[in-house]
């Protein structure tokens, strides 16, 4: 079984509005309400391919419950530590005329140091019958900025393997404790090593250093340009197949299932880097956040570009 972690999941709103401009009045032409926040979109895509997978995070009020009834709809297991604010709302404006995305994120509910114990508890136990976790997004208020050190320590202890997916001092400190895997994107990355990167090589060379800290597997996302690879097998680029892009939103998470369903069916790292870009390809074809086929991923798959720049570990 797969275990997802999310510390500040949303009810996610998304409004298509044509020819959108700030400061007016609009009438939405489509509007559409789902569970959301990064790991929330990785569980559903992980459901979506088949895999048992439980949940796990911070969920409250009215639209906590919104997000566990939709999880429950589709046989997504939920194991989330209840808390006494309201788990926040975050709104979309999707104009597809000009191309562009707004989005309004609120904050999130405050953590009390109870809940978080209830919490990493929760986690030690789950943890114990999971092989892979991921863990995705920022935390919510009063969470500390070394939680993912806390749940990658726990994780290694029952011997699961734990893909991690944030940015900023979670990403940093998280970094010292190991994880199996990261995907930071340039800009994060640049932040990490403080220093610019311009060319393929640089970003190569900067996944080679960020693997030196003992993550096995670093994965920098170029966006729509696909990702470089860094692993046990050596350091590769994946270019995603051209599609007709409805809204990119959520093929990050998608291309983090996807890497942890591969890895759990056994599969080599470029295979399953292979099938995850796919998945980020597959989501970016839907308004829908975390949302894809299982027949757009297999046809994808087959038009992935795949270029391998070394191999030096095998």
């Amino acid at each position: 079984m797969i275990l997802t972690v999310t510390l500040n999941p949303s009810v996610d709103r998304s409004y298509r509005v044509d020819n959108f401009q700030v400061g007016k009045i609009f009438r939405a032409q489509e509007e559409n309400s789902v569970a959301g926040g990064k790991g929330i979109n990785v569980t559903k895509v992980i459901k979506t391919l088949g895999e048992e997978v439980t949940a796990t995070g911070f969920l409250g009020g009215k639209s906590g419950e919104f997000i566990e009834e939709e999880l429950n709809k589709i046989g997504v297991k939920c194991s989330f530590i209840k808390i006494d604010g309201e788990t926040r709302t975050c709104i979309a404006i999707l104009d597809p005329v000009s191309k562009t995305q707004t989005e309004i994120l609120e904050k999130g509910p405050y953590i009390s140091q109870e809940h978080i114990e209830k919490f990493l508890d929760n986690f030690n136990e789950l943890s114990k019958s999971c092989n892979i976790i991921t863990a995705s997004g920022s935390a919510p208020s009063g969470v500390p900025e070394d939680i993912y050190v806390e749940l990658i320590n726990i994780s290694k202890k029952n011997g699961a393997k734990l893909i991690l997916d944030t940015s900023g001092a979670y990403l940093s400190k998280a970094i010292r404790a190991k994880p199996f895997m990261i995907k930071p994107n340039k800009e994060e990355v640049e932040k990490l090593l403080n220093k610019e990167l311009g060319d393929t090589e640089e970003i190569k060379k900067a996944a080679l250093e960020l693997k030196q800290f003992g993550i096995t597997i670093v994965s920098i996302s170029l966006g729509s340009e696909g990702s470089i690879v860094a692993c046990e097998e050596g350091v590769f680029r994946l270019i995603p197949p051209q599609i007709k892009v409805a809204s990119p939103v959520g093929s990050g998470d998608s291309y983090v299932a996807g890497m942890a369903v591969g890895i759990k069916k056994g599969l080599d790292i470029v295979d399953a880097a292979i099938l995850a870009t796919a998945c980020g390809a597959a989501n970016a074809m839907y308004y829908k956040t975390g949302y894809l086929t299982i027949e757009d991923v297999e046809y994808l798959k087959n038009k992935v570009i795949v270029t391998i720049y070394e191999k030096i570990w095998k």
